[in-house]
């Protein structure tokens, strides 16, 4: 299926592009005909991204096909986690987000469906964490050792918000700022001793 929509992408843009050159090639000079056919391809690119983001917008798919069950986490802020993002345990992809709602306390609570096979110690902890510093986010699983299991519509009972680019930078900055505060009361400590 993708195979086709690819085909039919290079088939319409091959004949958009000779078709500008007949038409084009006789009346505009070679400067105008370039930059044409530079904006028929940006075009043409962007809307490519836009049907995929579109299609991305219209529901997920899950992992794989079976049966899952539902359980719920929650967590002071899911900053940039979205309804549909991936379950992970152990880097595998395990499950998907598929609700998110406020508490009467103004906590997130995520519901999330996990594969039927994959069953979750009921001392495990859910994380909020990123693919990379500014990828997509997605919950990490952290096993636990209990013998018994969360139970379908079960609750996590350890989690772990996101962590905000923005507050971690303010932090580092804050450290450094100290440091050098530090550094220069014990340098006019030292010049005060002479």
């Amino acid at each position: 299926m993708f195979g086709d929509k690819v085909y039919f992408l290079r088939y319409f843009t091959e004949n958009c592009i000779i078709l500008m050159e007949y038409k084009v090639n006789n009346t505009y000079s070679k400067e105008d005909t370039k930059a044409f056919k530079v904006g028929l391809i940006v075009s043409v690119v962007l809307l490519v991204v836009l049907a995929f983001f579109i299609r991305s917008q219209q529901g997920y798919d899950q992992v794989d096909n079976g049966t899952y069950y539902k359980v719920h986490a929650r967590f002071g802020r899911t900053d940039g986690l979205l309804v549909g993002d991936l379950v992970r345990l152990s880097g595998v992809n395990v499950g998907r987000v598929v609700k998110a709602e406020l508490d009467e306390n103004f906590n997130a609570i995520l519901t999330l469906e996990i594969k039927d096979s994959v069953k979750i110690p009921d001392d495990s902890s859910a994380s909020i964490v990123s693919s990379a510093v500014m990828g997509s986010k997605y919950i990490e699983i952290d096993v636990g050792s209990s013998e018994d299991y969360l139970e379908p519509d079960g609750e996590f009972e350890y989690t772990q918000d996101a962590m905000v680019i923005e507050e971690l930078l303010d932090r580092i900055v804050d450290m450094g700022k100290a440091k050098i505060k530090n550094q220069k009361a014990e340098v006019t400590k030292g010049e005060n001793d002479e």
